[in-house]
């Protein structure tokens, strides 16, 4: 069955992170996963931008609206993509759901910076029978299923210890990795506060943060995106260490052996072994595992209540910093 999608918002993940890249390289976009998928359609896409509307026509070959009225007047999409930005989910969601009935709406993370705003999207979506994924795309790629894989076999054994370095917002970019540690490392149990940093874009705080999970402890810490990206996290475990660097790009892990050199000893492998991983394809592994929940198959994507979990726990650990 192929199901028709459309797209609303055609900034960097909606279109443009990918739009200039050979399609054989890359997938990074919305737009470009749902033209590529063989269970999928691109139907068109919503945006207020004439640029952006034309350059998409241009090069999809399909009709970009400058508002969803208009756009479902002329399509029928069974998914919806909510990619604008994230002060805007809420009332678009709402709108979506006056006009039409999709099965499934995807949202940019996080789902709201006003938590009440999301859990109204989740009750809003439930009581409408549309189901709702939230675009955590990390927990979507090959590379992070098998470390996950491998922890729930005890091939990579807890407790963990470790270190997650984010930038640009605990929210909006910190809760990528705060949701990946929660599918490698369960539930969230309790934070303590480091830092307070600062605010980023005035609006979504930077604090470097100590949380433990259910099998293990992150401290979380703040870069400085003006500066360079770094998105790395670093997990020892009595059986080896895992790196997760580059944003996901590289996933190495070096299990521990008896030191060659000293006797009594351990040490880690060299060189590491590299997992592999598909983050050169992102967006269309989310676009997969879509379809793998849509047909009762075991997915990894962000259900729209895991999604919700992530942003109240760390919500309540930005509520305790101010008391």
């Amino acid at each position: 069955m192929v199901r028709g999608s459309l797209i609303i918002g055609l900034g960097q993940i909606g279109m443009e992170y990918d739009i200039d890249i050979p399609v054989d390289k890359s997938v990074f976009t919305h737009a470009r996963a749902f033209s590529s998928h063989q269970e999928f359609e691109l139907l068109g896409a919503v945006d207020p931008s004439s640029a952006k509307r034309s350059r998409f026509n241009q090069k999809y070959n399909k009709p970009a609206f400058s508002d969803l009225t208009e756009a479902l007047q002329h399509t029928d999409p069974q998914i919806i993509v909510i990619a604008s930005p994230t002060n805007n989910h809420k009332t678009i969601l709402e709108e979506v759901l006056n006009l039409c009935k999709p099965i499934a709406i995807i949202c940019e993370k996080p789902l709201s910076y006003d938590i009440e705003h999301a859990r109204s999207m989740i009750d809003l979506c439930e009581k409408e029978g549309v189901k709702l994924f939230v675009n955590y795309m990390r927990r979507s790629d090959l590379g992070v299923i098998e470390v996950k894989d491998r922890i729930s076999k005890g091939l990579i054994a807890g407790p963990f210890k470790g270190v997650a370095w984010y930038s640009k917002g605990f929210l909006h970019n910190g809760s990528h990795f705060f949701n990946l540690l929660e599918f490698w490392l369960g539930e969230y149990q309790s934070a303590k506060l480091i830092s307070k940093g600062r605010l980023w874009n005035r609006q979504d705080t930077e604090p470097d943060i100590f949380v433990e999970f259910e099998l293990g402890s992150i401290t979380f810490l703040a870069a400085w995106e003006e500066s360079f990206s770094h998105y790395t996290i670093e997990l020892l475990s009595h059986s080896g260490r895992l790196r997760y660097e580059k944003g996901g790009e590289l996933i190495t892990w070096q299990a521990t052996h008896p030191d060659p050199s000293f006797q009594g000893y351990r040490s880690l492998k060299d060189p590491p072994e590299i997992i592999q991983n598909s983050m050169d394809r992102y967006q269309l592994q989310v676009t997969e595992q879509l379809s793998r929940a849509l047909n009762g198959k075991t997915s990894s994507i962000c259900t729209g209540h895991e999604g919700l979990k992530t942003l109240e726990c760390m919500n309540q650990i930005i509520k305790n910093m101010q008391v």
